[in-house]
């Protein structure tokens, strides 16, 4: 891919008007000017301010009448960059984040004309401290946030998309709403060939939180991992897979109202229809246990 055209898009709930004021501010600051920025108002108006911002690039606000989640909020701005037709890659940002430095677009830009069988791209995630946790890292286990290289996730705050590997792989999963959503999307781009780079000199400053925080967490976490696991696993594969995320839950979590509602949850994913089932192949298995991460773990 020769100078790939670079969109950034931004989901927001109208809840955070001055982060994303902020986010907006440090998109326009880079020393590469996006070619297109799109932020869509979640089931929310978009702030007023963001009109008159003075912005690089073409900028679009989507106002969505429902919250659709995060994974179709993105969607949505995905099908109106796709509509113009003149963008090759997407950075997707959280609404909370900010780059802090000022060429994050340009060395995606860099990536991405290296390699046209990048798919994604995920950034590192850090606290204005400049500490990273561990559930950040894409790795297993306790894996330095600083070392990057190819891997089998990414995160959703901070990340580049390839437009070319969505035309294949399909968007995000909107029926997910949230929650496992980029595991979903990194099976099917690994499947098809695409390879997913953890860059970490990509930093999102990004406040530290705990999914736990939301108050659907443990709900659609269970549901969203039955989901994924009928909808890309061989199915040999998928009572290992949700048997050792069973006993990983039971070991983890404290509280008893959280256990109920992931037990809810998850017979939830099992009686609730899952989408298009669309396995992986074996040897993606295989790929994705060489990378470091068996789909089982």
């Amino acid at each position: 891919m020769t100078e790939p055209r670079i969109a950034v898009a931004v989901v927001t709930m109208g809840n955070r008007p001055v982060e994303v004021d902020a986010l907006l501010e440090s998109v326009a600051k880079q020393d590469l000017a996006p070619h297109r920025i799109v932020v869509v108002g979640n089931g929310c108006p978009l702030p007023e301010f963001v009109e008159r911002l003075s912005l690089p690039g073409e900028f679009t606000g989507i106002e969505l009448d429902e919250n659709l989640g995060c994974p179709g909020g993105r969607n949505a701005a995905l099908e109106r960059l796709r509509a113009f037709g003149d963008v090759d890659v997407v950075v997707e940002l959280d609404d909370d984040g900010l780059l802090v430095d000022a060429d994050v677009l340009r060395r995606v830009r860099d990536l991405y004309a290296a390699d046209d069988r990048l798919g994604i791209v995920g950034f590192r995630i850090a606290d204005e401290r400049g500490e990273t946790q561990q559930r950040h890292v894409p790795r297993i286990g306790k894996s330095d946030p600083l070392r990057g290289g190819y891997v089998t996730g990414f995160l959703g705050g901070g990340h580049a998309l390839s437009m070319a590997m969505l035309a294949q792989t399909g968007d995000w999963p909107a029926e997910f709403f949230f929650a496992h959503e980029e595991t979903d999307l990194a099976w099917r781009a690994v499947d098809a060939g695409w390879r997913i780079l953890y860059a970490p000199e990509l930093l999102l400053q990004h406040p530290k939180t705990s999914p736990a925080r939301h108050a659907i967490y443990y709900r659609v976490n269970a549901r969203n991992r039955v989901w994924l696991t009928r909808r890309r696993l061989p199915l040999p594969l998928i009572p290992v897979h949700l048997g050792i995320w069973m006993l990983l839950t039971l070991a983890r979590t404290r509280s008893a109202a959280g256990l109920r509602a992931w037990f809810g949850g998850f017979l939830e994913g099992v009686r609730e229809p899952a989408g298009e089932r669309r396995p992986m192949r074996w040897r993606t298995v295989g790929r994705l246990t060489r990378l470091g991460r068996p789909p089982v773990i």
